[in-house]
């Protein structure tokens, strides 16, 4: 091993058994760059989730450290997750912070039995519209809500609410000098994390969301506006281990109810990020169980020190690729930099303005609305386009776990229509047949119920007065009531005469 290898980089390559210098230089480049996107998301995350900043930290520390080291995922970095600010904002405001642990550790759990039973793969067969209504309800509530931090107001609890105020903080931030301070520092950070990319490659040192929240933090320390800064507990007072009581609140329904909310919907973000940096990679592919179960660790750990739940995030995993990780000591090592970070410099928080991290959160609510996609999608799946928009405007309307639910049912019932159609195929009368010859009639598909509507117009449209040969060796399906249908239609069709039905099935 190279004698010039960083004393922490050959440390953490030992554990995990690696011996390459060349890939020890690429992955402690790539930590870094990591470690830099974390910092601000982790933190901007937090704040905006209604906790204290360091808690943002911790789940990013136990994403590098213990998810970081176990298998699934090789590149693939976790952390505290836009996708789930909403969902984390509105179990704390029902429930208290003290709260949080017990909900984070039982969808780790669940994870974790998730993974043990053979079930990650399984998440691939969600349809990928209601994944794309979920994170385009989120972004829509997440945006909403944190224009209102934008100008250092507080938010209304609800979605609609939050949208139906917008008109009164517009008109409130016109006439307070200090709200149009904060909104100056925090257009600023949207407007520099837009232009980021454009500026020339050499210039981009430093990632857009570091370098959107440092120079918000120094125009507020060089301008001093009044502003609200972020506010530093420290470490050990901002973790909050489950106690007793909290534990005894699972029996709750409702409590109940949002731990499966957040098992799911952090198991299947995770899960569509490994499919999506496998993407970017030539690297091992993803086992989906063993990653499910690293997810379900960090989330149990991450419960059991009162953080915010993890997801694997697609901003910090797609920068890992670009900077070139090569195998899984770069996450490691950003867990690494995230506690030395935390433990050392956590007044630094304590200057970045709240205004500066709901830009970040702002930008990153837009990039969850796949506004580029909705078009092609509306011209070759116009279903999918409608469970898609069905599903985020149901988020915005209820809440995460019944939008999410009514997605899924939108995407069923979806599927179910389009895979139940039904044929009736009437054969024409041979030039030289009596008039009392039979109607030969075939039904090909699917007849479910969904269908039977149309089945029974086409058979009630068949002549009364002579005998029918329905053929039914064509039907792939028939449920139960359409069975019931038939029967009854054949009877009736019995009754008129002498013209019998022959069913061939």
């Amino acid at each position: 091993m190279s004698a010039g290898v960083n004393p922490v980089t050959r440390t953490v390559a030992k554990l995990l058994g690696r011996r390459g210098s060349g890939d020890l230089r690429a992955d402690f480049t790539a930590s870094l760059v990591v470690f830099l996107v974390a910092v601000p998301l982790c933190v901007g995350v937090a704040v905006a989730s209604g906790v204290p900043a360091e808690l943002g930290l911790v789940t990013g520390i136990v994403g590098g450290l213990v998810t970081g080291l176990l298998p699934g995922s090789s590149l693939q970095v976790s952390g505290p997750a836009a996708g789930l600010t909403v969902l984390v904002y509105e179990a704390v405001r029902a429930y208290g912070l003290s709260a949080l642990g017990v909900i984070v550790l039982g969808a780790g759990l669940l994870q974790l039995a998730m993974g043990a039973l053979r079930l990650g793969r399984w998440f691939r067969a969600i349809s990928i519209a209601v994944v794309q209504g979920m994170l385009a309800g989120i972004g829509l509530v997440l945006i909403a809500g944190q224009l209102y931090a934008l100008v250092d107001a507080q938010a209304p609890a609800g979605g609609l609410d939050k949208i139906a105020g917008l008109p009164g903080l517009v008109a409130g931030t016109l006439a307070s000098g200090p709200a149009l301070a904060a909104l100056g520092i925090g257009a600023g950070t949207v407007a520099v994390l837009v232009l980021w990319p454009r500026i020339p490659a050499a210039a981009r040192v430093l990632p857009a969301p570091l370098a959107a929240v440092a120079l918000a933090t120094l125009a507020a320390v060089v301008l001093d506006p009044p502003v609200a800064r972020v506010e530093v507990r420290g470490l050990l007072d901002a973790v909050q281990p489950p106690g007793g009581a909290d534990f005894g609140r699972l029996a709750e329904v409702g409590l109940l109810g949002t731990v499966i909310a957040f098992t799911l919907i952090a198991s299947a973000e995770s899960l569509f990020s490994a499919a999506a940096v496998d993407r970017l990679h030539d690297g091992p592919r993803t086992d989906y169980d063993k990653e499910l179960v690293a997810q379900g660790a960090g989330n149990a750990v991450c419960g059991m020190l009162g953080a915010l739940p993890m997801t694997a995030v697609i901003v910090r995993s797609a920068a890992n690729v670009r900077a070139g990780a090569r195998t899984k000591a770069s996450r490691v090592l950003h867990g690494g930099w995230l506690l030395v970070f935390a433990v050392l410099f956590p007044a630094a928080l304590g200057v970045i303005p709240v205004a500066a991290l709901a830009g970040v959160l702002v930008h990153a609510g837009g990039k969850l609305i796949p506004v580029r996609e909705l078009a092609p999608l509306w011209r070759e799946h116009r279903g999918e386009a409608v469970v898609l928009m069905a599903t985020a405007l149901a988020i915005v309307v209820t809440n995460m776990f019944e939008g999410v639910l009514i997605g899924l049912l939108l995407a069923v019932a979806k599927t179910a229509w389009e895979t139940s159609h039904v044929h009736v195929e009437v054969a024409p009368a041979e030039a030289d047949a009596p008039d009392s010859a039979p109607v030969r009639v075939r039904v090909l598909g699917n007849a479910t119920f969904l269908r039977l509507p149309k089945l029974l117009d086409e058979l009630e449209a068949l002549p009364r007065d002579r005998p029918i040969e329905l053929d039914l060796t064509g039907l792939r399906h028939m449920d139960h009531a359409c069975a019931a249908a038939l029967r009854n239609w054949t009877d009736r069709h019995n009754e008129t005469g002498v013209k019998p039905v022959q069913v061939a099935a």
